[in-house]
């Protein structure tokens, strides 16, 4: 990353953390706004928060890699995510999660090149009646089939 893409950075952290006193348990607030900004958690982010809130660097990377709503890389335009929990896992979720990673040629916490679509995996997303799941972006798709992912992914790309 160049120093100018990292002093923009630098600048809107500052921005951020401006708006929270120097207290550990603003931790959680920052990381969420700064993953609403950019997408993901950037280095040079977390160094400024670990500056600010006088918090090693370890810390927060344990809490940035303990959370799965942070991210240490971007995601792309389209972030799709397969639940894996049991409910969706008996209804045939492992073979849409297989398709999409065939089909997209990434596998789990990956992006493809061109930046378009990116494939997580959680273990719950709260619809277990509607079983089996996946999402993109905030969109859930229900009750999906191999033939549902395929037919979604096409209108995308």
């Amino acid at each position: 990353m160049c120093d100018c893409i990292d002093k923009k950075i630098k600048e809107e952290m500052q921005e951020i953390m401006s708006k929270y006193k120097v207290e550990k348990d603003n931790l959680i607030s920052i990381l969420n706004e700064t993953q609403e900004k950019y997408g993901y958690i950037p280095k040079v982010a977390q160094m400024e928060i670990s500056k600010y809130l006088q918090i090693p660097m370890a810390e927060i990377y344990g809490v940035v890699t303990f959370y799965s709503r942070f991210t240490l890389e971007p995601k792309g335009e389209y972030n799709i995510s397969v639940c894996l929990g049991t409910a969706c896992f008996v209804k045939g979720s492992q073979a849409i999660l297989d398709r999409l990673k065939d089909k997209l040629k990434i596998e789990e916490g990956q992006t493809t090149k061109d930046g378009k679509f990116s494939i997580d995996t959680t273990r719950c997303v709260g619809a277990c009646g509607i079983a089996p799941v996946f999402t993109v972006n905030d969109e859930v798709y229900g009750k999906a089939t191999v033939k549902k992912l395929d037919e979604v992914l096409d209108k995308l790309m």
